[in-house]
């Protein structure tokens, strides 16, 4: 890989700079606080630099959100990595999701605006192309470690159900409960003290009815929880 010219590192860093500018209009203004003319005020350049960058704000939204899908992706080949079997493994990614939804809580501000048809229509194929990859890289890590599981006789799915059927449940439930979290300031009102240890709760009785072995019942994957946070995500 050759190394960056000066122009092109500046280039990149005004790029980034423009992202972080952004962030912080949508973090406090919402999708309407996004504005390029702020924008180029704010890096002391012309409104036509920005454009040069993004060809309109919905581009600026769904690049937001891969600056943190990336993230994600990985955070997930780490867990995967993870020194133990594979339903420790599958726990180990499902714990990085936790934290990456605790360290970039405003993600799924972006993730969710992206998704909105008068927005996404307007970005690129290019763009639209990010987001896939990294949908697509998340997936596949998963997938592996249900695949490792198939391979040593921990998992046995049923007939007529792919690795990435599994995944694609634990991914509908993780998310559907975590955006609930990201907007709904009623849940302790509702009944729901720890809206994160029943998620927690509900993929091991998933993983439970496919039989993953060691069952819940068998093994004690809360006390594994130290582990991943020193040896997957740094934490001290």
């Amino acid at each position: 890989m050759s190394t960056p010219t000066p122009k092109q590192l500046q280039i990149q860093n005004r790029e980034l700079k423009i992202l972080e500018i952004a962030r912080e209009h949508v973090v406090s203004e919402g999708y309407h606080g996004l504005n390029m003319d702020r924008i180029a005020e704010e890096i002391k350049s012309s409104k036509g630099t920005v454009y040069n960058h993004f060809g309109c704000k919905e581009e600026i939204i769904i690049a937001l959100a891969v600056q943190t899908m990336e993230k994600r992706a990985v955070l997930f080949q780490d867990a995967a990595q993870f020194k133990g079997g594979s339903r420790q493994r599958i726990l180990a990614v499902g714990h990085a999701n936790s934290y990456f939804f605790q360290k970039f809580p405003d993600h799924f501000r972006f993730e969710q605006m992206l998704r909105i048809d008068s927005i996404w229509e307007k970005t690129s194929a290019k763009r639209r192309m990010l987001v896939k990859s990294c949908e697509m890289k998340c997936m596949a890590v998963v997938a592996g470690v249900v695949r490792d599981a198939i391979a040593t006789e921990d998992l046995v799915l049923p007939e007529g159900t792919s690795p990435e059927d599994l995944v694609f449940g634990l991914w509908s439930i993780s998310l559907g409960a975590q955006t609930i979290m990201a907007s709904s300031e009623s849940l302790t009102d509702l009944g729901v003290k720890n809206p994160a240890l029943a998620l927690r709760f509900h993929i091991q009785k998933i993983l439970d009815s496919f039989h993953w072995t060691p069952l819940s019942t068998e093994f004690d994957y809360d006390s594994i929880e130290d582990r991943i946070d020193r040896e997957v995500l740094n934490l001290s």
